[in-house]
């Protein structure tokens, strides 16, 4: 996998992910909702570390210089 993450993109990642993490376990959004945004948290986390997002791929984006 090639890196096609600026560390712009990464750390806006993190701070969503961590958001979404603070809006579930504070008991702000709760049900279906709130499993989602687990869930999408730990994408944006898991692309973070890696550098890598799949999504940019097809589309040939790059935020990577």
């Amino acid at each position: 996998m090639k890196r096609n993450m600026s560390n712009t993109d990464r750390i806006v990642r993190v701070v969503i992910a961590a958001l979404f993490a603070y809006l579930y376990f504070g008991g702000i959004v709760t049900g279906t909702l709130g499993i989602v945004l687990v869930v999408l948290g730990a994408v944006f986390l898991l692309t973070s570390v890696i550098a890598f997002c799949p999504l940019y791929v097809p589309f040939k984006l790059s935020t990577y210089k």
